[in-house]
């Protein structure tokens, strides 16, 4: 159902060594750039979801939205703690340690990256 999630930068070059490091863990990497620079996206391969950081279109400063999260899915809870704390280690801050939530119904960790966005790494179970 999903083509791509998005977020903007301010610091396009952090946030793609930010990404582009985080997302090797997934068995990600980039597929597409734009032909400006001005976006990259990162996938496991052509044709299926990916997902991109841009400088935004219209110039002004990119922001993280409130209660806007683009959610990473991750194979079990092991992957879950492990991206989040890759994620901190490339200066992500905490937003919610990895652990079961929902009545154990899945695993998530939260962070923002260093632009302010809100990620969730996840999975079913805990």
């Amino acid at each position: 159902m999903l083509a791509y999630s998005m977020v903007g930068s301010n610091d396009f070059d952090k946030a793609r060594a930010f990404y582009g490091e985080l997302l090797a863990d997934l068995g990600a990497k980039e597929l597409m750039v734009r032909p400006d620079g001005g976006a990259v996206f990162w996938g496991r391969e052509p044709g299926n979801p990916m997902f991109g950081i841009c400088k935004p279109w219209d110039g002004a400063a990119a922001a993280g939205g409130n209660g806007t999260m683009v959610a990473f899915a991750a194979k079990d809870p092991a992957q879950v703690k492990a991206l989040y704390e890759k994620a901190i280690s490339l200066g992500a801050t905490d937003e919610g340690e990895p652990g079961p939530r929902l009545d154990g119904l899945c695993s998530c960790g939260y962070v923002r990256d260093p632009d302010g966005n809100k990620l969730n790494f996840f999975c079913m179970g805990s």
